[in-house]
């Protein structure tokens, strides 16, 4: 994956962009990326620092910029709260009219599966 157009640090093997935290080499294609929403999950966090080949004072400074840059609590978090206790925020409701669809191909040869088509 491409490294997103807002670049905010770029270090030998990091970069703190739009999208989070990004390796430079593009080789990787995303692999060892971590995203925004992802920032301040430590066992991702860990499990990327500990891949062999990691530089890992480069990382930790990245990490330390994004966090820096993407606060884990949005500003809105205190009006949000405030609606959670009131009740007026509730979970979602899975509705029961369309089941969860479910795949099942498990051990068969797609060629020999029944197709389907739109028809219009």
């Amino acid at each position: 994956m491409a490294l997103h157009r807002d670049i905010f640090w770029v270090g030998r093997q990091w970069a703190v962009t739009g999208a989070g935290i990004q390796a430079v080499d593009q080789r990787l294609r995303g692999v060892l990326d971590i995203g925004i929403a992802r920032l301040w999950d430590d066992s991702l966090v860990q499990s990327r620092r500990a891949k062999p080949g990691v530089n890992a004072e480069d990382f930790d400074k990245a990490l330390k910029l994004a966090r820096e840059r993407f606060p884990e609590n949005p500003v809105s978090a205190p009006f949000l709260a405030q609606l959670k206790a009131l009740g007026v925020i509730e979970a979602p409701v899975v509705s029961p009219a369309f089941p969860a669809m479910q795949l099942r191909a498990e051990g068969r040869l797609a060629r020999f599966l029944p197709q389907w088509r739109v028809r219009r």
